[in-house]
């Protein structure tokens, strides 16, 4: 392992050369920068290691350059994590507070679980992003993406928000993902762009936006132009819907007797 030292004190940055080191070793020197203090790491020729920035607790950055492993952030609770480039799966896997924000593409079960945080993807999702989104007490989940999803976005969403900007669609275009918000019994889904009612789950209805759901957006999307160099207003000004769950229990029948 290389590491290099640059700057000084609180701007001091520690860089890591991830190349041929297993995630073990990776993650246990993570966990000993933070320890010490260390505030700002970056990590290159990052190659699938898993579970980066897993159950770390403290506000330190991340910088990652290259391609990070399944479970990203998992149980992290206050760090910033950047990838320049793709993810994974389970980004955010029971993501207590923080913020990863990516600039790329992200894999499966984006949020899976997330009670907490803010997750932003510059481009699509694969499939169950935001599975199992929770809040719990002042905390909310939120997860944007910029691109668009594949089939059971929001499943048995508990809570949080989800945000799905479709910016590469054509003018008109519609998202491709079947069983959005299946089993969803809490939170909210804002989709802009076009849907057509059979790829909803029958968990979900349709609503057009209110006061409070444009305060919401102006807000979130204006957060994710911030780190993608996006214009705020040009991405507000096109139509959203607004996904919510129909029953806070949609299967309590099947328990029943």
């Amino acid at each position: 392992m290389v590491k290099n030292i640059t700057g000084r004190g609180t701007n001091q940055v520690v860089k890591i050369d991830a190349s041929g080191i297993l995630y073990r070793e990776l993650n246990a020197r993570l966990r000993e920068l933070v320890a010490n203090g260390t505030q700002k790491i970056e990590l290159h020729n990052v190659y699938g290691q898993r579970y980066i920035g897993t159950d770390l607790d403290r506000p330190v950055e991340i910088d990652i350059f290259g391609t990070p492993g399944n479970d990203l952030g998992a149980f992290m609770d206050g760090p910033k994590i950047t990838v320049h480039g793709n993810a994974q799966d389970g980004c955010g896997n029971t993501m207590n507070n923080g913020e990863i924000v990516i600039h790329g593409h992200a894999g499966d079960i984006l949020g899976l679980s997330a009670r907490g945080g803010k997750i932003f993807v510059r481009e699509d999702v694969g499939y169950r992003a935001g599975i199992h989104m929770k809040e719990y007490e002042n905390k909310k989940s939120v997860v944007v993406i910029g691109g668009t999803a594949q089939d059971f976005l929001g499943e048995y969403m508990a809570g949080g928000i989800m945000i799905v900007l479709g910016l590469n669609l054509n003018k008109g275009g519609h998202h491709k993902a079947k069983f959005i918000g299946t089993g969803m019994h809490n939170g909210v889904i804002y989709l802009r762009g076009n849907v057509e009612g059979y790829q909803l789950g029958k968990e979900v209805g349709v609503a057009e936006l209110e006061k409070e759901d444009r305060q919401i957006l102006k807000k979130l999307v204006g957060e994710f132009a911030s780190h993608f160099d996006y214009n705020t207003e040009e991405i507000l000004k096109h139509r959203f819907i607004k996904l919510f769950p129909l029953w806070l229990r949609p299967y309590g029948r099947l328990y029943t007797y």
